[in-house]
């Protein structure tokens, strides 16, 4: 574990000294928390998911993150293409299976994402197993079923795909199908504020453009939850600000020894 926290501290710190640039094709309800969080955190937003600039725009990210949150027209045609246009240039990037499951077209679209090879997926325990070929059946965008449930669906994806999948929860469930580790970490107010999950997506993005997939998806799950236990004692309006805050703040070494970890 002491090798794991010294690589979230370094995943962190390279993070902010480089500042990568993360395309973020995600819903309209959420970019605003999207791209302010980005900047806190100390990387660089551009959002952005049409058929006509999205795959061109790419082309200049550092990373991208695909989110089928609200998913409007111009996602249905674009977000596939930017895909196929990042993995092209082998660049890493996150598929966050927004709300499937019941929903046809993002589940299909979900589907042929997950084709195409991402870097990490990141969902909640209902996603997964939908992502993983079973019956998830959530409810919208909430989970119907524990983080525990999916464990064997997650690594079932990250061995078949060769990517790291995260399972988001009360407890966060982080895998690469071989390593396994969870984070009992984070405030509950984060599910109290729309886009902290689409947040949680671009802030493992960024990460991913800077350190090992691995490293960087529990890097970046951790820089939100333990942000987020800085300011754990506000409601949710005053959370979703002062948030943004605590992202600037909190140093690499606080959340490296900070965030409770375990291996699983």
């Amino acid at each position: 574990m002491k090798e794991l926290r010294a690589g979230i501290r370094d995943a962190i710190d390279a993070m902010r000294a480089r500042e990568p640039l993360v395309h973020g094709a995600t819903g309209s309800v959420t970019r605003a928390l999207v791209a302010d969080g980005l900047l806190a955190a100390g990387a660089r937003p551009m959002l952005t998911e049409s058929e006509q600039e999205a795959p061109v725009l790419v082309s200049v990210a550092d990373a991208l993150l695909v989110n089928l949150g609200s998913l409007g027209s111009d996602g249905m045609a674009g977000m596939l293409p930017t895909a196929r246009v990042a993995a092209s240039r082998r660049l890493p990037w996150v598929l966050d299976p927004t709300a499937i499951g019941l929903a046809p077209v993002r589940t299909r679209m979900a589907h042929e994402l997950l084709a195409l090879g991402p870097t990490a997926v990141r969902g909640n325990a209902s996603e997964v197993l939908t992502l993983a070929g079973g019956a998830g059946g959530g409810r919208g965008a909430d989970s119907t079923v524990a983080p525990a449930d999916a464990a064997d669906a997650a690594r079932e994806i990250a061995a078949r795909h060769g990517c790291v999948v995260a399972v988001s929860g009360p407890v966060d469930g982080i895998t690469d199908g071989g390593r396994t580790v969870r984070v009992d970490s984070g405030s509950p107010t984060l599910t109290r504020v729309t886009g902290t999950g689409c947040l949680l997506g671009a802030l493992t993005a960024a990460h991913l453009a800077v350190a090992p997939p691995f490293v960087a998806t529990v890097a970046a799950t951790a820089l939100l939850t333990v942000a987020s236990e800085r300011v754990a004692h506000l409601g949710p309006g005053s959370f979703r600000v002062a948030l943004l805050d605590a992202l600037d703040a909190v140093e690499p070494h606080e959340v490296a020894q900070g965030v409770r970890l375990s291996w699983g």
